[in-house]
C-alpha cells in the first residue's frame, strides 16, 4: 500500500505541476495591477486553458487523497514539493548547472525526507479535528491571507502563497481524518475540508495574479507539507518516538529540499518563456536599445499616443536608449530628440477619414522602417498598434530575430466610424481587422493590453499567443487634487461660480457625447451647471448644432484641444467626469479624472466597469439611457457630501494604476524577453 500512495503521491505532483501552467498564464491575462477581480472570474470560466487546469487539478486532487488514504500525512505531503520541479521544467527554464542542483537538492530531499518519514511513521487511528489546535491552523492561514489581500507590491505575491499552503496543508490533514477515522469515513471534516480548499483555491488564483509561478510553488510546496506535516505529527500521532538519527537525518533532508526550492526560485525568477540571448547579447543589467513603434505619437491627442510618449520617456528616464518610430506632422522625415527620446518620424499624409490621424505611404513607411532597424540594431521592439509602421516593424524584428512585444489599443469601432461604411459591412469588416491584427502579433514573445477585459477581447477575436493585462498608467501626483482649488470657480468669459461636467477625449462617434449633451437638456431647470467638453473630432459641428437645437448652448463650451496644464485645471475645475463612450480599451481620461479625485459617470461598456465601482466612486449607465445618465449627474451636480466621498474613492482605486508599476512592468517585460533578469526582479506580466 505505502508503494501505491507513493505513485499516486508523485502522479498528483505531476497533475498540479500542470494545472499551475495553465492556470497562471489563464489567471495573469485576466488580472489587473496584481489584483483578480471578481468581475474577471467569469472570463476565466470561459477560459480553455484554465478549464483545462482545473481538469487537471480535479485529477491531481483525487490521486491526492487516495494517497492519503493509504498513507500517513508524513509520507505523502513532503512528495508535493515534486510539482516546483516540474513547474520549472514545464516553463522551459534554461537548464543550466544552478538549475540541475536545485532539481537534484528537491529531488534528494524530498526523496531522502520521505524514507526517513516512512522509517518512523505509525499509522495511528485519527480523530476528526473540531474545534480543536488543529484549528487555530486554519485562523492562522486565514489571518495571513486578510493581510496579503490587504498588501500591495511584491510582498502580496509570497504573503498570500504561504495563506493558501496553509489552508492546504489544512485541508489535507480534514481529509486524512475524514478517510482513516476510528469510526470509519467521517462527514464533518470532509465538509470543512472543501470549504478550507475552495477559499485556497481562491487565494492561490490571487497569488498567481500578483507574482511568478515559481514564487507561488515555492511557498506552498514547502509550506504545505510542513503544515500537514506538523499537524500529523503533533495533533495525530502519525509517528512514532523518533530516534536522534531519524530526527538530524530529516532536518538535513528537510533543509536540502528548501535550499533547492530557493536556489530554484532564484534561477527562475520568473517562469516566463524566454527567447534564447543572442550572441552579442550581454547577460548583465546594462541599459538596453528599446525601438517603439506607434503609429500615432504627441502632438497626436489621444490614448494611445499619450502612453507611447510616457512610455518613452519613462524608459528613458531609467536609462536606456529609446527610440520611437512614428509619423510625422507632415511628409518630410526628420529626426529630433523630446524628452530624452530619439524621435524618427517618417513623412506622412492625411486621411480623408480622420482631421487628425495621418499615415505613412506603405511605400515609405516599408523602406524607412526596415533603414531605421538596421541602423538601430534594438534588442527589443515594442510595437504600439498592427497599422503599418507596427506591421513593418514587427515584420523587421521577427526577420532579425529581435524580441517583440505588442500592445493592443485598436478597436474597429474606432475606424469604422469615419468612413462611408454600410451597416451590413460593419460586421465583416470587424471579424476582417481582429484577424489582421492577430497575424500581425502572432511573433510577438508577449501582448498586452490596458485591462483583462481588452485581453479577453483579443482572446475572443483569434489571439492565441501569450496575452497579459497591463495598466497604461498615470502620473497620480500630477493629476492629483491641488490645496485651495474651488470646484466651479468661474472662468474669465463665463463670470460666475457653476459645477460642470467634464469629458475629455476625442469627439467621435463612438464617445456618444451627444448623450451627455442631452442627457443636461433634461436637467432641472434651477439646476445651474455647465458642459466642458476638451478636444476635438469628427463630431464637433455636429455637437455645436446639437446644442444649439436642445437650447443648452450657453451651457456647452468646446475647448479643443489644449495643452498638459490646461487639462490638469479642467480636471481640478469640475465637479463631475462623464465618459459616455462605449469603445474604451481602458480610458486614460477616465483614470486622469479619478487621479484629480473626480466622481465618474460612465457607461456601463468594455472596460469603464473595472474603474467604475457603482456607488462607490461614480454611477454606470446603461449605453443609451439618457434619462438615467441625466439622473445620475444632476443627483451628484446637487450633493456636494456625495462628490467629495466618491471622489476619495476614485484617488483609492486608481492608485493600483500608478505609472511607476506599469512602468516597471515593462521594464521586467523587456528584460526577460532578451533573457536578462535581474536579481530580484519579479516581473508583473506573464
Amino acid at each position: 500500500m505505502l508503494g501505491i500512495a507513493i505513485a499516486c503521491a508523485v502522479a498528483a505532483a505531476c497533475c498540479f505541476a500542470g494545472a499551475v501552467h495553465l492556470q497562471h498564464s489563464a489567471v495573469r491575462a485576466a488580472a489587473s495591477a496584481g489584483v483578480l477581480p471578481f468581475a474577471a472570474l467569469r472570463g476565466l470560466l470561459s477560459s480553455r486553458v484554465w478549464r483545462s487546469g482545473i481538469a487537471l487539478t480535479v485529477a491531481g486532487g483525487g490521486l491526492h487523497i487516495v494517497a492519503l488514504s493509504l498513507a500517513p500525512l508524513v509520507i505523502v505531503q513532503p512528495i508535493g514539493v515534486l510539482s516546483l520541479v516540474l513547474t520549472v521544467l514545464f516553463a522551459r527554464t534554461t537548464r543550466g548547472p544552478g538549475v540541475l542542483a536545485a532539481v537534484l537538492l528537491c529531488a534528494g530531499g524530498v526523496g531522502a525526507f520521505v524514507l526517513l518519514s516512512a522509517g518512523s511513521a505509525a499509522d495511528t487511528a485519527t480523530s476528526p479535528p473540531q474545534l480543536g489546535p488543529a484549528q487555530l491552523v486554519a485562523a492562522a492561514g486565514l489571518l495571513l491571507a486578510a493581510i496579503g489581500l490587504a498588501t500591495r507590491g511584491r510582498a502580496r505575491c509570497p504573503l498570500l502563497a504561504v495563506a493558501t499552503a496553509v489552508l492546504f496543508g489544512f485541508g489535507s490533514a480534514l481529509v486524512r481524518a475524514a478517510a482513516s477515522g476510528p469510526g470509519g469515513p467521517s462527514p464533518l471534516p470532509a465538509v470543512e475540508a472543501v470549504a478550507v480548499l475552495a477559499v485556497g483555491g481562491w487565494l492561490l488564483h490571487q497569488a498567481y495574479a500578483s507574482g511568478p509561478a515559481a514564487i507561488v510553488v515555492a511557498a506552498t510546496t514547502v509550506v504545505d507539507p510542513i503544515t500537514a506535516v506538523g499537524i500529523g505529527v503533533g495533533l495525530y500521532g502519525e509517528s512514532a518516538a523518533p530516534t536522534a538519527g531519524h530526527l538530524i537525518g530529516e532536518t538535513v533532508a528537510g533543509l536540502a529540499a528548501v535550499l533547492g526550492v530557493l536556489v530554484l526560485s532564484r534561477q527562475n525568477g520568473t517562469d516566463e518563456q524566454k527567447q534564447p540571448p543572442r550572441e552579442n547579447d550581454v547577460m548583465s543589467t546594462k541599459p538596453l536599445r528599446v525601438v517603439i513603434g506607434a503609429d500615432t505619437f504627441p502632438p497626436d491627442i489621444n490614448g494611445a499616443a499619450r502612453f507611447a510618449h510616457r512610455l518613452a520617456v519613462g524608459m528613458a528616464a531609467r536609462g536606456h536608449d529609446v527610440h520611437v518610430i512614428c509619423p510625422s506632422g507632415d511628409s518630410r522625415a526628420s529626426t529630433t530628440t523630446l524628452d530624452g527620446v530619439t524621435v524618427h518620424r517618417i513623412g506622412s499624409m492625411r486621411t480623408p477619414f480622420h482631421p487628425t490621424f495621418r499615415v505613412c505611404p506603405p511605400w515609405r513607411a516599408a523602406g524607412a522602417v526596415r533603414s531605421l532597424f538596421a541602423e538601430l540594431e534594438p534588442d527589443v521592439v515594442h510595437v504600439q498598434a498592427h497599422f503599418l509602421i507596427g506591421r513593418f516593424l514587427a515584420r523587421a524584428a521577427r526577420r532579425g530575430g529581435v524580441p517583440l512585444v505588442a500592445t493592443n489599443h485598436f478597436m474597429p469601432e474606432n475606424l469604422l466610424g469615419y468612413g462611408p461604411v454600410p451597416p451590413v459591412l460593419r460586421a465583416p469588416l470587424s471579424r476582417w481587422a481582429w484577424r489582421d491584427l492577430a497575424r500581425v502579433y502572432r511573433s510577438a514573445v508577449l501582448v498586452t493590453a490596458p485591462t483583462p477585459r481588452a485581453v479577453q477581447l483579443l482572446r475572443d477575436n483569434g489571439m492565441t499567443g501569450p496575452t497579459v493585462a497591463v495598466s497604461c498608467g498615470i502620473d497620480l501626483d500630477l493629476f492629483g487634487p491641488a490645496a485651495n482649488r474651488q470646484v466651479g470657480r468661474p472662468e474669465p468669459e463665463v463670470g460666475r461660480y457653476s459645477p460642470s461636467v467634464l469629458f475629455v477625449g476625442r469627439l467621435d462617434e463612438e464617445k456618444n457625447v451627444h448623450e451627455l449633451l442631452r442627457a443636461a437638456a433634461r436637467w432641472p431647470a434651477d439646476l445651474d451647471a455647465r458642459i466642458e467638453l476638451v478636444g476635438d473630432g469628427s463630431q464637433r459641428a455636429a455637437l455645436t448644432a446639437l446644442a444649439e437645437e436642445l437650447g443648452i448652448a450657453h451651457r456647452v463650451r468646446l475647448r479643443g484641444f489644449v495643452d498638459e496644464a490646461e487639462l490638469v485645471e479642467a480636471y481640478r475645475r469640475c465637479a463631475v467626469f462623464c465618459m459616455p463612450g462605449t469603445a474604451e480599451l481602458q480610458s486614460l481620461a477616465t483614470m486622469e479624472a479619478m487621479a484629480a479625485g473626480k466622481p465618474v459617470v460612465a457607461a456601463d461598456a468594455m472596460a469603464l466597469p473595472h474603474l467604475v465601482q457603482s456607488g462607490r466612486n461614480g454611477w454606470l449607465y446603461e449605453p443609451g439611457d439618457v434619462d438615467a445618465l441625466s439622473v445620475r449627474l444632476a443627483g451628484l451636480l446637487r450633493d456636494s457630501a456625495t462628490r467629495a466621498r466618491m471622489g476619495a474613492a476614485s484617488r483609492e482605486i486608481v492608485a493600483g494604476h500608478d505609472l511607476d508599476r506599469t512602468l516597471d512592468t515593462f521594464e521586467d517585460i523587456y528584460l526577460d524577453a532578451v533573457g536578462v533578469v535581474r536579481v530580484g526582479a519579479l516581473p508583473e506580466a506573464s
